[in-house]
């Protein structure tokens, strides 16, 4: 074994070690890079590296993407948007066996389609529908397991945060990735309703029938569905056609809600602030952790791991896909441990060559990853939507974790038929923007 393939391996460990103390992985990579990278090359190229990918990540024009799609986020959050959506989506699906679960789940969906936080999608839904199922007499797992569940979909949903961060550290088209994040997202959501129809007819005293509306009441609501489905079609339907750049959709985007929010007069002083502070929190996580996967990357590189790990893949006496299943349980574990955007950012350039190797589209790599750490976030240790969930709620976390494990059962399904029918993904990007 070389000394560059043993620094790399002590360093990997090392990473995995200063994560478990705590620190933030951001710091972890930087350190680990930079320490690495000294001792195999010396101490003024490693300064070197660490200035200039800090510099790049808080200076380069594509990555502004980030806090503009989480600005657009946490104006959609910080309003009643949710609130109309989710009233909206009542009137529709609230007389149906279960419909107060349906309409979470088309609720946060559409409010995901508006919003770039997954974590914004479970903590307005844990305050706005869990009461509100608890009024109506709905089963505690059956209202908290789908809140925790349903904000998973906003991983793969554009636009998602994760998505963008995976095409900017593999260079991959922000846009095809949006697109092909959606029929996934649906299918998911279609996937979820039909375990609450599949729960509630085996147990009808989860949750009892909602009122009934009429046909007027349900018309009348329209129109609040039909703005988020405008936003939607202007911010991906604009980098469909090359019309605008992703970092012109997020302001666009960004905008769009704003102006939608003040027209409603739910603009304040307090909300900007809140929506400014929140956005900028999350943009800065997100840029230190592209600051530290790049030196920590740098690191990598040198030591020729990712390559040897591919070369060593695509020679095993095993079929593509036993390999791929592989890879899939490590993010699993990875995503059940630590901040599923943390452990995307740190393996995925030590697998992605392996998957190109082996003959898989980069593409469709980003999204099957994606749902992977949606089972992930969901499972314990971790368990990170159910964590939200609970302490917003209150409700026991042993109480979520027996909601949520139902839809565990639907993503594991979502995974395998992806898994099988990979056009599921690419057919899309593939018809609206060309085969690549």
């Amino acid at each position: 074994m070389s000394t560059e393939v043993l620094t790399g391996i002590v360093g990997i460990i090392a990473l995995l070690a200063l994560f478990l103390t705590g620190l933030e992985m951001a710091y972890c990579m930087v350190l680990v890079g930079f320490l690495g990278f000294t001792a195999l090359m010396s101490f003024i190229p490693a300064s070197n590296l660490v200035v200039k990918e800090f510099f790049d990540a808080f200076t380069t024009y594509s990555y502004t993407v980030i806090p503009l799609f989480v600005l657009m986020g946490e104006f959609a959050s910080n309003t009643n948007i949710a609130k109309r959506l989710y009233t909206g989506a009542y009137k529709w699906f609230g007389h149906v066996p279960g419909g107060l679960a349906m309409t979470t789940v088309v609720g946060a969906t559409a409010f995901k389609a508006m919003c770039g936080s997954t974590l914004a999608t479970v903590g307005t839904f844990s305050g706005l529908a869990i009461p509100e199922m608890n009024r109506f007499g709905y089963s505690k797992e059956l209202s908290a397991g789908t809140v925790a569940s349903v904000g998973t979909i906003g991983m793969i949903l554009p636009p998602s945060t994760v998505l963008i961060l995976y095409g900017l550290i593999c260079e991959q088209s922000i846009g095809r990735l949006f697109l092909a994040g959606i029929m996934p997202a649906l299918m998911i959501a279609l996937l979820f309703m039909l375990v609450i129809a599949i729960w509630v007819t085996m147990k009808p005293s989860i949750a009892p029938k909602g009122e009934k509306s009429t046909w007027r009441e349900r018309f009348k609501v329209l129109p609040e569905m039909l703005a988020v489905i405008i936003v939607f079609v202007i911010v991906i339907g604009g980098m469909m056609v090359g019309f605008f750049s992703p970092t012109e959709a997020g302001t666009i985007g960004t905008v769009a809600v704003f102006v939608l929010a003040l027209v409603r007069r739910e603009v304040s002083f307090t909300m900007i602030k809140r929506s400014l502070k929140g956005s900028l929190k999350t943009a800065i996580m997100t840029l230190m952790l592209i600051a530290g996967s790049s030196v920590f990357g740098r690191f990598l590189t040198i030591t020729e791991i990712p390559f040897r790990a591919a070369d060593w893949a695509s020679a095993l006496p095993l079929p593509p896909w036993v390999v791929m299943f592989m890879i899939i349980a490590i993010y699993l574990i990875g995503g059940s441990i630590m901040d599923d955007l943390a452990f995307m950012v740190l393996a995925t350039p030590i697998f992605l060559p392996t998957a190109l190797a082996l003959g898989y589209d980069p593409i469709w790599f980003g999204i099957m990853i994606s749902i992977t750490l949606m089972i992930g976030g969901l499972i314990p240790p971790i368990a990170l939507y159910v964590f939200i969930t609970g302490n917003i709620t209150g409700i026991p976390f042993k109480t979520i974790y027996k909601g949520v494990v139902p839809y565990l059962g639907a993503l594991a399904f979502a995974l395998v038929l992806i898994f099988v029918f990979p056009q599921i993904i690419t057919w899309l990007p593939n018809t609206l923007m060309g085969a690549m």
